[in-house]
């Protein structure tokens, strides 16, 4: 279905965007992501190379599997991914809607809005398309 792949599209592009930056410059992640001149990591605590790496991986995993996904073409393959999107995004979620208290009302209103936006894209993965069976291979 062409709608879970463009889901796989965002998704991919959202693990790229956050996991080459803290992978690769773990310092300025920490210092300005999301970017645009506003701050959510450093707020939250002393800079940890290693989290913020480890972070980056996960990020970086999580778009590898959301291309392998789209390329594999089956249904399956996408809610797979859509578990794993899901599976890393609720609790990502939970702890930062507990932790707001440092930032600006804009950043943490955007802070919820894309932690939840990234947690809906995996629950959508994972729900089967409109026409698709148990016994029957949806085209991704």
């Amino acid at each position: 279905m062409f709608a879970r792949r463009i889901l796989l599209g965002v998704t991919a592009a959202i693990g790229v965007y956050v996991g080459l930056w803290a992978a690769v410059w773990p310092t300025g992640f920490y210092d300005a992501f999301p970017g645009f001149g506003r701050i959510w990591v450093a707020v939250d605590g002393p800079f940890n190379e290693h989290l913020i790496r480890d972070v980056g991986a996960l990020y970086l995993g999580l778009a590898v599997a959301s291309i392998a996904a789209a390329f594999a073409r089956d249904a399956a393959a996408a809610r797979v991914v859509g578990v794993a999107w899901t599976v890393f995004g609720l609790p990502h979620l939970l702890y930062h809607v507990t932790k707001l208290g440092g930032m600006a009302t804009v950043d943490a209103i955007g802070n919820v809005v894309s932690l939840g936006g990234n947690l809906a894209l995996g629950i959508l993965l994972m729900l089967p398309g409109p026409r698709e069976t148990i016994d029957e291979k949806e085209d991704v």
